[in-house]
């Protein structure tokens, strides 16, 4: 499922970890462990999709490679320039991805 990129986060990889302690302990089964972690991809997604309000743009100074593979593109830029209002960074190597977020989570 490529909606479980945000389970690589801190705060996924942290519930993961508690939730595997506690199959651990008896005190959940892996069943409801897994519902848990289903739900922290609904939550996460559709909190990023309704509450971030934030603009940034990028400009690349070179495409690396690209790939599109199971409804994911992934890019490898170089040289990029990212902005938001009036504050800028640079930075040498930049990997994004991108899946579409309108098919699985449609309520």
């Amino acid at each position: 499922m490529s909606y479980q990129l945000y389970r690589n986060t801190t705060l996924g990889n942290t519930l993961q970890e508690s939730l595997d302690e506690l199959i651990q302990y008896g005190q959940i089964t892996p069943q409801l462990a897994i519902k848990v972690l289903l739900q922290f991809d609904k939550s996460i997604n559709m909190a990023l999709a309704t509450r971030v309000k934030s603009r940034l743009t990028f400009k690349a100074g070179k495409l690396n490679t690209y790939r599109f593979c199971d409804n994911v593109w992934t890019f490898m830029l170089n040289d990029v320039e990212f902005r938001e209002a009036q504050e800028m960074a640079k930075v040498d190597k930049v990997k994004i991805v991108a899946c579409d977020g309108k098919s699985e989570f449609a309520v």
